[in-house]
């Protein structure tokens, strides 16, 4: 009976030394789900930021003004006095005719400029024939340019005079310059249904020149110190519209409304405050309360924040 009991008791031993073994060797395949659970985010951050949003066209510079010049009689080009991209001051003589009038006493009839700026063309070369019908040059004033944009009929009552343009051109590739409305017209063009608009560009360095292709965004709307955010942190569309959310390293699903946006920046109108910790990189693996790591940037910040 003795050795019974002993044998009971040896065997009831090794089931509890089994068991904790089995316990002991499952914890560490445990924490690895638990940190294989753990999805990794990266992070930006609320801040105020200033969004402009604006309709995009393309155009062609002109000068503000510019004018052909003809002559006042008919002969033969003797003389040039000024050729292509010379100043000229208003009343200088461009060319000089050699008058073919009969009767007349020979003398040189000049070709004066209208318009002080610069020579853009010069049409005519000495010995060719010309009458008053015949261009002999072309002068502009580029100290101010101007384009000419047609504006749908929706977007007119967010135009005004004194508006705002940026434009970018290719030959300056990094810079921004920076023009006004002025001129709208008040006639909708029934073809196109659009109004004909211009744009003033001041140009003291003469750095745009007439026939230069543009790319003009013209400001509608501008919303300074509003909460900004990224839209790669954007999920759903609409009334569905929700961003990720991060709580002591849990991810919170949280709706948003947006507003006006700008590139990759949109307008936050509600949903989200300064300061919030908003994922962009992994949001399509989390769900409610998932738990997460968050990612650091160089710069020390979440998400590389800056």
């Amino acid at each position: 009976m003795r050795s019974q009991d002993t044998r009971h008791k040896t065997q009831a031993v090794l089931i509890l030394l089994l068991s904790m073994l089995t316990i002991l060797g499952c914890q560490p395949k445990a924490e690895k789900k638990k940190a294989q659970e753990e999805i990794p985010v990266r992070i930006t951050k609320i801040k105020p930021g200033e969004l402009n949003e604006a309709l995009d066209y393309v155009g062609n510079i002109k000068a503000q003004e510019e004018i052909i010049v003809y002559p006042k009689v008919s002969g033969k080009i003797i003389e040039k006095v000024k050729v292509d991209g010379e100043q000229v001051e208003k009343g200088q003589v461009l060319a000089y005719i050699d008058r073919d009038e009969v009767g007349l006493t020979y003398q040189k009839a000049p070709i004066e400029s209208p318009l002080a700026g610069i020579v853009g063309r010069v049409y005519t070369d000495i010995g060719q024939n010309v009458n008053t019908l015949t261009p002999i040059a072309l002068v502009v004033n580029i100290d101010k340019v101007k384009i000419a944009l047609d504006i749908p009929e929706k977007y007119i009552p967010k135009v005004s005079l004194g508006q705002e343009a940026q434009i970018k051109v290719d030959a300056y590739p990094s810079e921004v310059f920076f023009g006004q409305v002025t001129k709208i017209s008040p006639v909708v063009n029934l073809d196109n249904r659009a109004a004909p608009v211009e744009i003033v560009i001041e140009n003291p360095n003469q750095l745009l020149k007439s026939g230069m292709f543009a790319r003009v965004s013209l400001i509608i709307e501008k919303h300074s110190s509003v909460p900004v955010l990224f839209k790669e942190a954007i999920l759903g569309k609409g009334a569905d519209t929700y961003v990720y959310i991060i709580e002591n390293n849990k991810a919170i699903a949280r709706k948003v409304a947006l507003g006006i946006h700008s590139g990759p920046y949109y307008e936050v109108r509600e949903g989200l405050e300064e300061g919030d910790a908003v994922v962009i990189v992994g949001q399509q693996r989390l769900y409610d309360n998932a738990a997460v790591t968050v990612e650091i940037g160089n710069n020390g910040n979440a998400g590389g924040d800056k």
